[in-house]
């Protein structure tokens, strides 16, 4: 069984290659099994024990999927918001690809990597189908690994040229503006994150462990678009009921109608019904539902993540090294 670092996971990930594949896997058929979810919950001591913690909680989720291009995948990925206060990452994953005919383990990767780069690929995606096609201000919430990504990932599908970050610490807002002005990004920090949403977003990307809301529906300007990627669990949420009211909604997959904190509270306001949701990725990218349809019309792409997205990365990786 071959193994791929980091490094070795990166390179072949580029987004002007991974999102045109994502967009062919969501057109393709593959089966892709409900994921499992378990909640973790360790007491006493151990690491812990220096800041005083008497307990750790975190999510573990294990996602499979296998296709007829005769591979599968599945992805051990633990979550623990809490890590950001002992300066780790608050997500791990390890990814193992296996022959689907047979099997036989074929390479262990670095499932940080593959998470963080299908998650901003397959948000660039959602907006290529919804954000408006000269969308150039994009307006990002978070400062963690996806959000880093978010945008060179947009920048493959729109002209990106002017970025924003807000974080709820500042100095991580200011310090990835100024990484990101050092990659040539014309780059800023927002220390307020309303004026932000209302005069410096064509795209609003979330991608946040939040679990209260941080954008309200007020503050967003006819014909943006709002793109919620960091959330994926019912106690988590990052945009308000009243963002899903007179907005076009889209999802990646309809397991985020059980999954999403977001909508589950939309749903439950009534600001958002089941039918309302407007389709799919899978049927846009295969053009069995519309995307926007005007320039004035506010939309909503809501994403809590798909096995496929794993897979179809893990799969350009393996190919790319063969």
């Amino acid at each position: 069984m071959q193994h791929f670092d980091e490094a070795a996971t990166r390179a072949p990930l580029d987004f002007e290659r991974l999102v045109p594949a994502l967009r062919d896997a969501f057109t393709a058929e593959a089966q892709v099994p409900p994921r499992h979810v378990h909640s973790i919950e360790t007491a006493g001591g151990g690491h812990d024990s220096e800041s005083g913690n008497s307990s750790s909680k975190g999510t573990v989720l294990i996602m499979p999927a296998w296709s007829d291009a005769g591979f599968l995948g599945i992805k051990t990925i633990n979550i623990f918001p809490g890590n950001s206060a002992r300066g780790l990452p608050g997500l791990h994953a390890t990814y193992v690809l296996y022959d689907a005919r047979t099997g036989v383990p074929l390479a262990m990767m670095d499932g940080n990597e593959i998470t963080a780069r299908r998650t901003a690929a397959a948000s660039a995606l959602g907006a290529s189908f919804l954000a408006r096609k000269d969308a150039r201000r994009l307006l990002v919430l978070g400062t963690g690994r996806i959000a880093r990504m978010l945008p060179a990932a947009h920048a493959s599908v729109r002209p990106i040229d002017e970025v924003w970050v807000w974080n709820h610490r500042t100095e991580g807002a200011e310090a990835l503006a100024a990484q990101w002005r050092a990659e040539g990004w014309n780059a800023r920090a927002a220390t307020d994150l309303e004026a932000a949403v209302r005069e410096h977003a064509d795209i609003v990307s979330c991608a946040t462990l939040a679990t209260a809301p941080l954008v309200r529906g007020e503050w967003l300007a006819p014909g943006s678009h709002l793109d919620l990627i960091g959330s994926f669990t019912p106690a988590m949420r990052e945009a308000d009921v009243q963002c899903f009211a007179g907005a076009r909604t889209y999802v990646d997959t309809n397991e985020a109608l059980q999954k999403s904190g977001d909508l589950l509270d939309a749903m439950a306001a009534g600001t958002l019904h089941t039918q309302d949701v407007q389709g799919t990725l899978a049927e846009l990218c295969r053009g069995e539902r519309a995307g926007r349809a005007s320039d004035e019309e506010r939309t909503v792409f809501k994403a809590v993540g798909s096995a496929l997205e794993d897979l179809t990365a893990a799969t350009l990786v393996w190919k790319s090294a063969a």
